[in-house]
């Protein structure tokens, strides 16, 4: 099948590329050097692979490149750059010690941002539900979960 020609807005730069219509926006991601973007499942089970695409919070492994023509993405180091609240987050989690190997960290960090965004108030069992898309292997989710926490206390006030 032939390629198409997309264009997207990645962190603030605007990128022209052709792709074949089945890769996905995880890939064309990855190829085009966002490698904060981590590969996980491939499914859309673990939320590794966490993007912010036109204002909600998507999983790029699961959402086609072609659906991101004319749109805008931001990952979780281009977020760092430019975002306060992205920011806070990171930095609560590494005082958290909520970073083991890092590997669910961006789509974490994503996840929280989405929930305290859209209004979420510090309360752990809400902070569950709103990551429940994202699979850690090493922390526990504890050390997650109490950063939100902390960063949604801060922005409640």
């Amino acid at each position: 099948m032939s390629e198409i020609n997309i264009t997207v807005t990645v962190n603030g730069t605007k990128i022209n590329a052709n792709v074949k219509p089945e890769m996905n926006l995880l890939k064309f991601l990855r190829s085009q050097g966002f490698y904060d973007v981590k590969c996980g499942c491939e499914m859309g089970d673990c939320g590794t692979c966490t993007v912010i695409f036109n204002g909600s919070s998507v999983k790029s492994c699961i959402t086609l490149a072609a659906q991101a023509d004319g749109g805008t993405v931001w990952t979780n180091k281009g977020l760092g750059e430019v975002d306060e609240l992205t920011q806070k987050l990171q930095k609560a989690f590494v005082e958290h010690g909520s970073i083991q190997c890092g590997f669910c960290t961006p789509g974490m960090i994503i996840a929280g941002k989405a929930y305290i965004e859209k209004g979420g108030k510090p309360d752990r069992n809400e902070i569950k539900k709103a990551i429940s898309g994202n699979l850690c292997r090493c922390t526990g989710y504890k050390k997650i979960v109490d950063a939100i926490y902390d960063v949604a206390e801060q922005m409640s006030k």
